[in-house]
């Protein structure tokens, strides 16, 4: 599968990510990088990233290394815990597989700041269809 295919798929297909201004930066099989630069809209109440915020960029992250391996992968469960907040600067979200099968795989993603401190800590499994993702890319 090619990965820049894949790279290009997520940060042209994902409508919500890229409102949010979302990136995905690096994908390799089972594995993908996603930042954001924090920006108003991105802050609570109490003027620190939104918990939905840090939770869609793991998630993006997530969606992105789970499908490339080629096959299209559907989140099934997925949870955060969250360490720390933030009010500036870029948020870094990297996904990695930590068990592969035929239909389910798990991942851990950790988002972190530009300083390296851990913000949250994300886990999910999909389930992966027996549809190859290259029937989703455009071309």
């Amino acid at each position: 599968m090619d990965m820049q295919a894949i790279r290009d798929f997520f940060n042209s297909a994902d409508a919500f990510a890229a409102h949010n201004g979302m990136t995905i930066v690096e994908v390799r099989e089972g594995y993908a990088r996603a930042e954001m630069e924090l920006r108003p809209f991105h802050l609570n109440g109490a003027r620190t990233v939104h918990g939905g915020a840090l939770f869609t960029l793991a998630d993006f992250a997530f969606a992105a290394a789970s499908n490339s391996r080629g096959q299209l992968a559907l989140s099934i469960n997925s949870s955060i815990s969250i360490f720390q907040g933030a009010r500036a600067g870029k948020l870094i979200a990297e996904a990695r597989e930590l068990s592969h099968g035929p239909k389910l795989a798990g991942f851990a993603v950790e988002v972190r700041n530009e300083a390296g401190e851990l913000l949250a800590s994300f886990s999910g499994m999909v389930y992966r269809k027996s549809v190859a993702l290259e029937s989703l890319l455009p071309g």
